[in-house]
């Protein structure tokens, strides 16, 4: 009579991972659709802008302080957001930080003027502010290393979406139905998500018998050890990895966010584009944008694939990811104005590729437990120095035109590259002894 064989553990644990890696691109789909529809609701304000002034009787001046009252809650509820979802974990965060912004969307509808705009811009901070955090706690639950730098380029890829999206979304609803109407069908579109993101969590629920398993975090923790997962927070904020991370992102995210502010009114005022000409030409960069994030997402997975180590696969991409985004500083100098918004094409493919595995990187070094909180930080911070540049970027263009103000967006990524080159190994922070 033989012996009868129990279950093969090899095949339960090929099981397993098949189940754990089709609810992470799940969970990943939710979160690229909400990280779209964060863009969208944040930009509609830009769209309906002159519509919104007239009615309200706002000047620049007060429109700029409805900008910044997002931006200060937008920074500050990063850090927020991401002791949020390291508590509740991303299940519970998701469906906080979608409802809230996408009711403080449609109570644009009810703004009768500056204090009562500036509160709902303020509440949509709260909430878009917290979701980045709470996203990448989604990843990091999910999603290996093999494949982290992949969930994180498609959700960065999701803005670049959301940028395609919103001028004409926007502009059609507030042509059709008023101004106050494009806020309300833009923020309903969010609590549309929540149900279907409720059913998926109870499929998991079902799958596991628990609401939060997070595999991916789980046999993370198992690989690099027991002193490893074991770090504290306060081990990474001391660490100088942690902080070198967090000025590489910072400075690129101020590139970032001079060609998202500042390009399109540099190529009307400078290079004589007409509105119909922004239209044809300058979705290109954003769709190369988009192009980046996945692309240097994909890249330095497949090199994880192939057998090269993490380190190498990481910074590989991010050293020739920087070198491209540099490239943008020459778009100033290049006489034909087409093949300036080409070079710009590039430096944004290599912004958002660099964006994908910094971001990724940050993940990689902190303590699981405290991932989204450290991560949140380093976006307050970008988001944080983004502000500060601005107005002066404004000075310099009046002082002495955009000359300079290109010349400091292409040197931002060359501090990057230096300071990547003293991070050491692209591993977990270890606690110190």
């Amino acid at each position: 009579m033989g012996i009868a064989e129990g279950p093969d553990p090899r095949g339960e644990a090929a099981e397993g991972a098949a189940v754990a890696e089709r609810f992470a691109w799940r969970v990943l789909a939710f979160l690229f659709a909400a990280s779209m529809l964060n863009y969208i609701d944040r930009a509609v304000l830009g769209v309906v802008m002159p519509q919104v002034r007239r009615d309200l009787g706002l000047t620049n001046t007060d429109y700029g302080l409805a900008v910044n009252a997002f931006l200060i809650t937008y920074a500050v509820c990063y850090v927020w957001g991401g002791r949020l979802a390291d508590r509740f974990g991303c299940r519970r965060a998701f469906s906080a930080t979608v409802g809230l912004w996408s009711v403080a969307n449609m109570l644009h509808a009810l703004s009768h003027g500056l204090l009562s705009l500036s509160l709902f811009r303020a509440l949509l901070g709260i909430g878009e502010g917290a979701f980045y955090p709470t996203a990448i706690r989604g990843v990091t639950e999910w999603f290996t290393s093999r494949d982290r730098a992949k969930a994180v380029g498609l959700i960065l890829s999701s803005i670049s979406v959301g940028t395609l999206l919103t001028p004409p979304l926007a502009a059609w609803i507030s042509v059709q139905a008023g101004w106050r109407m494009a806020f309300v069908v833009t923020g309903a579109a969010g609590l549309l998500l929540l149900p279907g993101w409720w059913w998926l969590q109870r499929r998991i629920h079902a799958a596991y018998g628990e609401t939060d398993p997070a595999p991916a975090a789980r046999r993370a923790a198992a690989e690099v050890g027991l002193e490893s997962s074991a770090a504290s927070a306060r081990d990474a904020l001391a660490h100088p990895k942690y902080w070198i991370a967090l000025l590489s992102r910072a400075a690129t995210d101020a590139a970032w966010y001079f060609y998202l502010f500042w390009m399109p009114g540099y190529f009307q005022e400078v290079r004589g584009f007409t509105p119909a000409m922004v239209g044809q030409w300058l979705w290109i960069p954003f769709l190369a944008a988009g192009c980046g994030a996945v692309g240097g997402a994909w890249i330095s997975s497949e090199l994880l694939r192939r057998g090269f180590s993490l380190d190498f696969s990481r910074k590989s991409v991010l050293f020739v990811s920087a070198a491209l985004g540099s490239l943008g500083a020459l778009a100033y100098w290049i006489p034909d104005p087409i093949l300036a918004v080409a070079v710009i094409s590039v430096t944004l493919f290599g912004h958002t590729s660099f964006a994908s595995n910094i971001h990724t990187v940050i993940t990689e070094i902190s303590p699981p437990r405290h991932v989204a909180m450290l991560y949140g930080i380093t976006g307050a911070a970008g988001t944080l120095l983004g502000a500060v540049v601005q107005p002066l970027i404004g000075r310099v263009v009046d002082l002495q035109g955009y000359g300079p103000a290109y010349a400091f967006a292409g040197i931002s990524y060359w501090i990057a590259i230096a300071l990547l080159a003293g991070i050491g190994r692209i591993e977990p922070i270890r606690p110190r002894t």
